[in-house]
């Protein structure tokens, strides 16, 4: 069996923790593992490898990711922009063999039952011998406005349902015949495709032509053009609801798809007031003070965070961005993301801290006219030939050496030394040692946004 992997999601429901350039599957919310992590390891016993689809921004914390737990038997199909899932899960499954058995799983789910999960795994692989389309349907236990329902009756899907007001989830939850949704479906690739084919041609068509078209080397990278013209769809709607051949498993697995602060706070564990009260990277807050509240989530970055004679709150503390919400409330949150790409804010797309694939870099000032960050260069890691349009850089090395390029000329610049990069001039920052570099960096110009970088040549294929 082969893992296909849906990872192109933004979580934009868990900002400000969540964000474009670090979603909430490379986040280490529930343990030392991030929930990427979690989805490979889960599966791996069942799976002899592992199909990511993913956006060239994500690309190289996956590949990191999945070094740092020891798995190195995946594939990768990278898309330039998002279409949803059916036209995701078709491109993945034209780079594999029409009799391969997949299991499609999104990467930002928790399971906690595994012994369960794989249980019902071995149940869906005998039942798409017969080709069937196989979904596992979660018995909820509560009326979840978040999430899509299943019809079921026995294991014969009758209908889909979109995510229903809380009227209607009651009235599902009554009925007993009503699923909650888990994006995990199980079936032979050439099944899919066919039911494709047949009730959602278009999106197969154009699907056969972007994968026809596509990059192919140590990765499948989908041009732009092309992945513009496949229709935008779901799974659900483009094959699910359609086809005479889906059966449904009732999965008691302990999942949740971890889509609000509600849903991970009902997760996680819970101290004498019932309250989560978390550091940043999974720790327990010690320093933060509780006086009489209860009922709280309360995430803190790097202060400590008081409480007093408060109730049912969700606080998210970041560097940052400080978000208050009543408990019931969190799925307003994405409607916040979307008034900070509106407002054209950069709180929504990446961290002051930002980890990317040469090493990190974190903002430490930020002025209209210039920016301070510190940039740490992991050893033999080196950024893209680069150049800007509207500004000036001084770097000053303060631990480590860095190796320079600046136009046709090379440099050694050791701690304590600084140099001046012009702007308009092609330059490259590396690590040749055997330590972290540590980089001050000033930004000096009249526009200094992350899009003022024209790259030339870059280790980590992102040259438009």
């Amino acid at each position: 069996m082969i893992n296909i992997i849906l990872s192109g999601g933004s979580g934009t429901r868990l900002w400000p923790l969540s964000r474009k350039l670090e979603p909430k599957q490379f986040y280490k919310l529930i343990s030392k593992h991030s929930l990427f992590q979690e989805t490979i390891l889960r599966n791996k016993d069942y799976c002899e490898k592992q199909l990511i689809v993913l956006n060239e921004e994500n690309y190289f914390m996956a590949v990191e990711q999945l070094e740092e737990i020891k798995v190195d038997n995946s594939m990768y199909l990278i898309e330039p922009i998002g279409k949803n899932t059916a036209p995701a899960i078709a491109l993945a499954c034209m780079a594999l063999n029409p009799d391969d058995n997949v299991i499609i799983t999104p990467s930002d789910h928790m399971i906690k039952n595994i012994a369960q999960y794989h249980h019902i795994i071995e149940q869906a692989e005998m039942m798409i011998n017969n080709n069937y389309l196989v979904t596992f349907g979660i018995k909820p236990t509560y009326a979840e406005t978040g999430y899509g329902y299943i019809e079921a009756e026995l294991d014969d899907v009758k209908k889909f349902h979109e995510k229903p007001i809380l009227e209607i989830a009651e009235q599902y939850l009554e009925k007993g015949n009503y699923y909650w949704n888990s994006g995990i479906f199980v079936f032979k690739v050439k099944t899919y495709l066919e039911e494709l084919e047949k009730y959602s041609p278009n999106i197969y068509s154009t699907c056969k032509t972007a994968f026809e078209n596509a990059k192919k080397s140590d990765s499948i990278e989908i041009l732009f053009d092309d992945m513009n013209n496949i229709p935008a769809e779901s799974i659900d709607f483009a094959v699910m609801e359609k086809s005479k051949r889906v059966k449904i498993i009732p999965a008691d697995i302990g999942w949740s798809d971890l889509g609000s602060f509600d849903s991970l706070y009902e997760m996680l564990p819970k101290d004498q007031n019932n309250s989560t009260i978390l550091a940043d990277k999974n720790t327990i807050e010690k320093n933060s003070i509780n006086l009489d509240s209860k009922n709280n989530l309360i995430f803190s970055s790097n202060r400590t965070i008081v409480s007093v004679d408060v109730e049912n709150l969700i606080i998210v503390d970041t560097p940052d961005a400080l978000l208050i919400t009543k408990k019931g409330s969190s799925q307003r949150v994405k409607e916040v993301v979307e008034k900070l790409k509106l407002e054209d804010s950069e709180l929504h797309n990446i961290h002051l801290k930002a980890h990317r694939p040469w090493g990190s870099y974190t903002t430490l000032e930020n002025s209209e006219r210039y920016k301070i960050k510190k940039l740490i260069v992991k050893p033999g890691k080196r950024l893209s030939l680069q150049k800007h349009y509207h500004k000036n850089e001084h770097w000053i090395v303060v631990s480590g050496t860095a190796k320079i390029t600046l136009e046709d000329k090379e440099k050694i610049v050791k701690t304590n030394e600084s140099f001046y990069v012009p702007m308009g001039e092609l330059h490259r920052l590396e690590n040749p040692g055997m330590i972290p570099l540590v980089i001050i960096e000033v930004q000096v110009g009249d526009y200094l946004g992350e899009d003022d970088i024209i790259r030339i040549d870059d280790d980590f294929k992102r040259v438009k």
